[in-house]
């Protein structure tokens, strides 16, 4: 029995997955090359390593056993290559990051430049892609790192396996249409509509705390989470609204202004890294890059 390395891949992927449409997206290659791959293994072992009847695509006991082992050999790969770069002293290989918008433009952009010119074997593949989703992709695999952001007065987060990188903090301002009267106290605002995102958003969870620190009870008129959506509500009067410092770095819509009030704290920006990629030069680089 020759077992090929790059079919166990597969299984592996589809072991994470749980569908074979779902693998094929990991591994960036067609549902069809995936499912060729699992038949000639299966034709290998010369058992079924993959129960397809079901919408899910469930692992045999013997699916299951080569599974774990597939792991375990990337895992050793993984390995192989980080001290095969500490040999040569120099970091290389893709790093595949998922970030949001204001991320994007204003640190991941920025800090590819510097990683080119430090760096110039690493690359890295951006993908626009937060919360949950994003979570979920670094943990299967699907991304090396991801940026995350929160309310700082929550302080650092804490999850399992999963290494946390601080980026620093991107200091809110609020902001209101330009033709309202002069902002010259958060009680000048205690009536006014807001634009925020959603309560589990944070935005929305900022707002809340502004509120309740405060003593007012916003009135959401809109909910939106994209800055350069609730900047043109906010320039055509409809709002006043909470941004972070990068999201003002864009050019300014005319009919906006950033008033001069007291910062309403700040949101952390992290980035996660699973603890069997924290290790790799290529993901250390850009980390390096980023905090600098």
């Amino acid at each position: 029995m020759n077992l090929d390395p790059r079919r166990l891949a597969v299984l592996a992927a589809i072991a994470r997955r749980g569908t074979l449409a779902g693998a094929a997206t990991a591994l960036h290659v067609t549902p069809s090359a995936v499912s060729q791959q699992l038949a000639q293994l299966e034709h290998t072992v010369g058992r079924p390593l993959v129960d397809r009847s079901g919408r899910r695509a469930v692992l045999t006991a013997a699916g299951r056993v080569l599974a774990v082992r597939a792991e375990a050999i990337e895992r050793e790969l993984a390995e192989a290559e980080r001290e095969l770069v500490a040999m040569s002293g120099r970091a290389a290989g893709l790093v595949r990051v998922g970030a949001f918008a204001t991320v994007i433009r204003h640190l991941l952009i920025p800090a590819m430049a510097r990683l080119a010119r430090d760096h110039p074997d690493v690359t890295c593949s951006i993908t626009e892609l937060d919360g949950p989703p994003a979570l979920r992709e670094l943990r299967l695999g699907g991304l090396d790192v991801t940026i995350t952001e929160r309310d700082a007065s929550l302080g650092l987060e804490s999850r399992r396996q999963v290494s946390v990188v601080p980026l620093g903090e991107d200091p809110y301002r609020v902001v209101v249409p330009a033709g309202w009267p002069p902002v010259l106290s958060y009680g000048d605002l205690a009536d006014c509509p807001w634009i925020a995102g959603p309560p589990t958003s944070t935005t929305g969870q900022v707002l809340d705390r502004l509120g309740r620190e405060r003593g007012f009870t916003p009135r959401r008129v809109h909910a939106c989470v994209d800055y350069p959506v609730v900047l043109a509500l906010v320039a055509a009067g409809h709002g006043a609204t909470i941004v972070p410092d990068l999201a003002l770095r864009d050019a300014l819509a005319a009919g906006v202004r950033v008033t001069d009030l007291p910062v309403a704290g700040a949101r952390r920006l992290d980035a996660l890294v699973t603890a069997g990629r924290a290790a790799l030069p290529a993901v250390t680089a850009l980390l390096s890059v980023l905090v600098d």
